[in-house]
Order: structure tokens, then sequence, then C-alpha cells
């Protein structure tokens, strides 16, 4: 099962075309720094605004450049299952280990209208599925019900929650009885998701501090509560700073930084103020990222 610090991976750009050269080092670099899986071409990689090709080859790079040294749950999520199933196929072909499943945002189905969207997910993978429950952005939430009945298919392993109801998990494990993945979707309260039954966080933050992120998971994972709640009290300000301005800009900018990546993003996500620029680079100083 899925565990510990997973990045959503941002996708770079280089004069307005993606950057696979910078995608691989970045996977070599978070690897290193200890990140425990990759999700490419999540919302953080820009999926909306990639071309059905980019979306392709952006997996297919990062499972190659992976070569199975952590996980791979590729972003195949859209509210037309049907272009959902080809994303699904395609990123198992490239030999991802799973792949990651936003709900039906824009057309707003009913809880069986979603419970039917995952089951024909499902049935078209050999795959794990991971849902993505933030209905923030999609509109819908999958309720606690669903999720039961969605955990009673063999393929379905896990949720990315990012409801902001930390009592989340706590429902759901009353009523899963099979193995089952809860992660956390918001870094500010990946601790405390995990305090309440998480296994790990796939993370905005880790684009930039992997290796913080990483042993705060390892320690919330190992019972260390105050060891973890001391790391993400110093990632703090670092957290905010990610959602300063739509994402993924921040990310994008701070992974600049780090002379890692370029920080162009494609519209409708636009440059950074200079005043929001300046809380990330005091966020990252603090933490002696830069």
């Amino acid at each position: 099962m899925f565990k510990g610090s997973i990045v959503a991976l941002i996708t770079p750009f280089k004069d307005g075309e993606v950057d696979y050269e910078a995608i691989r080092a970045l996977v070599d670099w978070h690897v290193d720094q200890g990140t425990h899986g990759i999700v490419p071409v999540g919302t953080t990689g820009e999926s909306p605004t990639l071309s059905h090709d980019e979306h392709i080859k952006v997996v297919k790079t990062v499972v190659e450049q992976v070569a199975g040294r952590v996980p791979v749950i590729a972003g195949a999520g859209s509210n037309n299952p049907l272009e959902a199933i080809e994303y699904t196929q395609h990123a198992e072909d490239a030999g991802a280990d799973a792949t990651l499943h936003v709900a039906g945002y824009y057309n707003r189905p009913s809880q069986e209208g979603l419970f039917q969207h995952y089951k024909m997910l499902h049935d078209a993978t050999s795959k794990p599925i991971v849902l993505y429950n933030i209905p923030p952005r999609a509109v819908v939430n999958i309720e606690i019900d669903t999720i039961k009945r969605l955990a009673t298919l063999p393929r379905i392993v896990g949720v990315k929650d990012a409801t902001g109801d930390l009592t989340r998990p706590l429902f759901e494990r009353l009523v899963i009885e099979d193995e089952f993945c809860w992660l956390s979707g918001e870094d500010a309260t990946a601790v405390s998701y995990n305090v309440s039954g998480g296994t790990g966080c796939i993370s905005v933050t880790a684009n930039v501090a992997p290796k913080l992120c990483a042993q705060m998971q390892e320690a919330s994972l190992a019972g260390d509560y105050e060891l973890a709640g001391k790391l993400q009290d110093k990632l703090l300000p670092l957290h905010r700073a990610m959602f300063l301005e739509p994402s993924p800009s921040c990310a994008k900018y701070a992974v600049s930084l780090l002379n890692r990546a370029q920080a162009d993003s494609r519209l409708p996500v636009t440059p950074l103020s200079e005043e929001s620029k300046l809380e990330i680079e005091t966020a990252m100083r603090k933490l002696e990222l830069i």
C-alpha cells in the first residue's frame, strides 16, 4: 500500500514546452531526498493544460526515470470516464503502479453516478486506483457510504483526502474492513490526518522540501508524533506560502530558486506578485533550503 511523503510533481516548462530533461532530474532528486512516491500529471502537474500527448509522455518519462525505485501513482482523472479510461490504460502500459482519479467535476454526478464512474474505471484496469476527493475543486463530495461501497472493489485501494475534514479517516475506518490507504491531500494538516489513521500525504510542499517532508512522514508513521509535530511546525510557513496564489505557481517559483526548473506555468496560472515571491523566499531561507 502507498504511504509516506508522495510528491504531487510539478511539470516543468521551458520556452512553452514540457521540459522532460528537468522532469528526469527532479525524479532523481526526489528519490535521493527520500520521497516515498511520485504523482505525475495531477493538479499540481497542470494536467488541465497539458495536451493529450504531453500527458502520456510525462507519465512515461517519470516511470522510466523512477525505474522501480519508488511507486508512481499517475494522475489519470477526468469527468469523462472514457477519457479517464484512456489515460489509465496508457499509464498501465507505461508501467505506473497505480492511477489517481478525481471525482466528476463540472457535471456534478450523484453518489450513484460517482460509484458507477469509478466502477467503470476499476473494470478497465488491472492496476490499483486511488480516489481523489476534493470537493472545493470538484464541487461534489465522495460521501463515506460511497467510499465504503467503492472499497469493496478489489482495485480501489485508497483515497487522497482533500476535504479538510480530519474526522473522515476515523469514520471511514469504521466501515471499511479490507486493507485501505488514507492519504492526506492537505500539507498543513498532514500530521493530524495521520493521527486519525492516515498513511501519508500527496504533497505540494514536497516539491520544495522533499527531505523534510519525508522525515516528517517517517516520524509520524513510526508513531513519533512529537518529532513529526516539530517538523510540521517548521514547515508550516512554507505550506502557507505554497498557496498564496493559484497552484502551482508558488511551488514552481520555489523550485526555480533551487535551480531545478523554470518557474513558468501555463495560463490561466499567471506569474507571482513580488509580495508572494518574498514570502516564499523568506520561508525557504528559514528552512535553509536556499
